[in-house]
């Protein structure tokens, strides 16, 4: 049934539409409503257009306040907005300009724009990021490639060192190497080309000396500097050397049957087959007591088990050092024709054996307990005396100088030898070289007469 709208009032009817009237306000069941030009109208359910001058109230409906008037939701947070919009809770938009209604959808649009840019723009920033990356670890490793090689290289050195001879070297065809090896090492050290004479030093007939001035890179004094002599254990200085350059000081080494193959009556420590022994105490027993039993264990421990391969190693350190006039057939300085040295190659020795720290330690010992284990595992000591009488009390230096030690030598062909370091009064270091003494008198009186000059 139709009802027809009467002038005043409400009609109201079940299940059917409703015509508005132009005063009052109507209200249906399950119908859809026109706002009226002056009243509120209320559904439940139903979507609803703002009036003009009024508050529209709707439950489930997203609805935003208008220019005069308010829509109030439930549970929803208002913003204003311009004449006649309305804004939904699922769009996240800026308010739209009058008259026009912005949706979820031309959000989505703009943040699906947005996101494009930042994605390009995190992308560029990623690419950046990865090719800065990339070339910093590319430099640490080719400084690590670089290291490890320069490493490799330096230990090839140390480890294995080139052999040649150093007779062919210096005597042969290689001589002009050899005196640009002199010239290269003569800087920083006491030159002299010719003897230097001192009227306050007078040495016996068939010596050869000589007193160096380490601070004032001066010799001093010299006789028979650049003859050609023999060495006897002054030779333990290079082997020595070799030992501190090549070995390690706290390894074991076991004496063999072929380190004890020595001429009788040669000096020696009293090792026995089997003895087990470390560097480090090997090297006292070469020092302080010459023993030539602790020399062919270290030039066989040094030389990777061969004695020979020492020697190389001898001759190739001598010219290495610019003594180049000295050739050395043994570790020990045992006799040997072609085994020989000069005065000045003494000293150019003994400079370089001073570098290292162990040597000063060692050659200023009177004596010394070297320990060491038998071939029955059992622990042993052996007193050791030195065999230069400044360090055992048995003969004094002159006023003010003190010996700070070096090596003694002697056999039938080379005479009583010695080349050590001292000091003056004021802490000046000196080399003094004695070598074919007649006796240890002459040769401690000699040397003493040297000495005497050095304040």
């Amino acid at each position: 049934m139709n009802e027809k709208p009467a002038k005043s009032g409400a009609v109201k009817t079940d299940g059917t539409g409703v015509k508005t009237v132009r005063s009052g306000a109507v209200k249906t069941e399950d119908a859809a409503v026109r706002p009226a030009k002056s009243d509120a109208a209320r559904t439940e359910g139903a979507a609803v257009r703002p009036a003009k001058s009024d508050a529209a109230r709707t439950e489930g409906a997203d609805v935003r306040p208008v220019k005069s008037g308010s829509v109030k939701t439930a549970g929803a947070a208002a913003e204003p907005a311009k004449s006649g919009s309305v804004k939904y809770e699922e769009a996240g938009a800026k308010p739209a300009k009058s008259g026009t209604v912005k949706s979820a959808g031309s959000g989505a649009v703009r943040k699906k724009a947005s996101g494009k840019k930042k994605q390009k723009k995190t992308l560029k920033i990623s690419r950046r990021t990865v090719i800065t990356g990339a070339a910093v670890f590319g430099a640490v490793l080719c400084a690590v490639i670089l290291f490890a090689v320069l490493s490799v290289q330096r230990a090839q050195a140390v480890s294995i060192p080139k052999i040649y001879s150093n007779h062919d070297m210096v005597y042969n065809s290689k001589e002009e190497i050899a005196l640009d090896t002199t010239r290269a090492f003569a800087y920083g050290l006491c030159v002299s080309s010719d003897d230097v004479g001192n009227e306050a030093i007078v040495l016996r007939e068939g010596e050869s000396a000589a007193l160096m001035s380490l601070d004032n890179r001066e010799v001093l004094f010299s006789k028979n500097m650049h003859e050609r002599i023999y060495p006897a254990s002054i030779t333990k200085i290079m082997t020595a050397i070799l030992t501190l350059k090549y070995g390690n000081m706290d390894e074991v080494v076991t004496v063999i049957w072929r380190d004890l193959e020595l001429e009788a009556g040669s000096q020696v420590v009293g090792f026995r087959i089997g003895d087990r022994v470390t560097v480090r105490e090997l090297l006292h027993g070469l020092l302080v007591h010459s023993g030539n039993d602790a020399a062919m264990v270290l030039a066989r421990y040094i030389g990777g088990g061969s004695v020979e391969t020492f020697v190389d190693l001898m001759n190739q350190e001598l010219v290495e050092i610019g003594a180049t006039n000295s050739h050395f057939t043994n570790p020990t300085g045992l006799h040997d024709t072609d085994h020989y040295t000069t005065v000045y190659d003494i000293y150019l020795m003994l400079n370089e054996a001073i570098t290292y720290t162990d040597f000063r330690s060692i050659m200023q010992l009177g004596k010394y307990e070297l320990d060491y284990t038998d071939s029955d595992e059992n622990p042993k000591a052996i007193n050791l005396d030195s065999t230069d009488e400044y360090l055992t009390g048995e003969t004094r230096p002159p006023k003010d100088v003190v010996v700070l030690g070096g090596k003694t030598g002697t056999t039938d062909a080379a005479g009583h030898c010695l080349a050590i370091m001292s000091q003056n009064a004021f802490g000046q270091p000196f080399i003094s070289i004695i070598m074919g003494a007649q006796n240890s008198s002459d040769l401690y009186e000699d040397m003493n007469i040297l000495l005497s000059q050095i304040n």
